[in-house]
């Protein structure tokens, strides 16, 4: 039998990589949504969604494995979250249901004021995604205020606190950096040349947002830092985030767009691995008494035996997760074409 502080640990991790997993591929989705006003005409609005249109409900699935993952693996985080984040995760639930619809549904008629319609409602739902996924980060961070018996006491409007819509709206351009390297891999001609020219403001919106959140995540937040301090070692990874973030605009200079796009996904992991760092062992941090009433790995986590049987599951289908992820990315590989069966 496999100790309950390694399962512990193993199930974290598995949930923690789902959660970067989501962000990294469906990231790239929204930020496609968040640019996609900009686009000049109708043809440059078809080829962002065409871009995206293979695989964008596979990369959803990673949003299944984390909400099934914490029910299965974290049952005492998994209600306290979905009853203190209710209405935030109703609103999320709703927007993407509305991004779904938008993407099927955009190009079902000729009418400009039908596709006028379904583009307004692709770039709302993606941008308010991006940003409460950012806003539930910040207040995952900061911590809200829970009793002893792990029961939210605020209100909805605690969750919109200065710190939290800055770590939205840092996502929200993080995406839309994310997802302006990922079309400039995608396209070619007049397109490429002039989504170029996008890359550059969206890094540079994100490395200002970044800063910021960096410093006031410094002077605000100080137990962010705690075990780094202890191990003066883990300052290498914030470090090595800040490098690799650095790199995007070089690559994208050079020309290099896979480069970039590498580069903007580990710039994303390794933000993840700072977040893990700065709060382990707390999944949701209390903001009332922080030792006490915290949300930890280990006080809410499922029985041995049932953890058993979860990784010998994820052990099984995980790998058929990242097979068929590969598959579909190989098969559409390269750059968009437009044809009569296109969206």
């Amino acid at each position: 039998m496999l100790s309950e502080f390694f399962l512990q640990i193993v199930w974290y991790l598995v949930f923690g990589v789902a959660a970067l997993m989501y962000t990294i591929l469906d990231g790239f989705d929204l930020g496609v949504g968040i640019l996609h006003p900009f686009a000049r005409n109708d043809k440059e609005r078809r080829i962002f969604l065409n871009s995206i249109g293979p695989v964008w409900d596979g990369n959803e699935v990673w949003l299944v494995i984390i909400l099934g993952g914490l029910f299965a693996g974290f049952p005492g985080a998994y209600a306290t979250i979905l009853s203190a984040f209710y209405t935030l995760i109703m609103i999320l639930i709703a927007c993407l249901i509305f991004r779904a619809t938008a993407i099927e549904f955009r190009s079902k008629s000729e009418s400009v004021a039908w596709r006028k319609f379904w583009d307004f409602f692709f770039f709302l739902s993606s941008i308010l995604i991006a940003f409460i996924l950012g806003v539930g980060l910040g207040n995952f961070v900061l911590g809200i205020p829970l009793d002893s018996n792990y029961v939210y006491v605020g209100n909805f409007w605690h969750f919109l606190r200065p710190f939290p819509i800055l770590t939205g709206i840092t996502v929200v351009f993080l995406l839309a950096m994310h997802g302006s390297i990922y079309l400039v891999m995608k396209t070619e001609g007049e397109e490429h040349k002039y989504l170029r020219k996008w890359v550059k403001p969206c890094i540079g919106l994100f490395f200002l947002f970044y800063v910021i959140t960096s410093i006031v995540t410094l002077l605000t937040i100080p137990y962010m830092t705690d075990r780094m301090e202890a191990m003066p070692w883990l300052f290498a990874i914030p470090v090595l985030a800040f490098i690799v973030i650095l790199s995007v605009p070089f690559f994208i200079k050079k020309g290099y767009d896979g480069w970039a796009f590498i580069s903007s996904c580990l710039s994303i992991a390794l933000l993840f691995i700072v977040y893990g760092v700065g709060t382990f062992p707390n999944i949701l941090r209390s903001s009332l008494l922080p030792n006490q009433n915290s949300i930890t790995v280990f006080n809410s986590s499922s029985s041995v035996h049932t953890l058993e049987i979860l990784l010998l599951i994820v052990l099984i289908g995980l790998p058929f997760v990242f097979a068929y992820g590969f598959w579909i990315y190989r098969i559409f590989r390269g750059k968009v074409q437009i044809d009569k069966h296109s969206y």
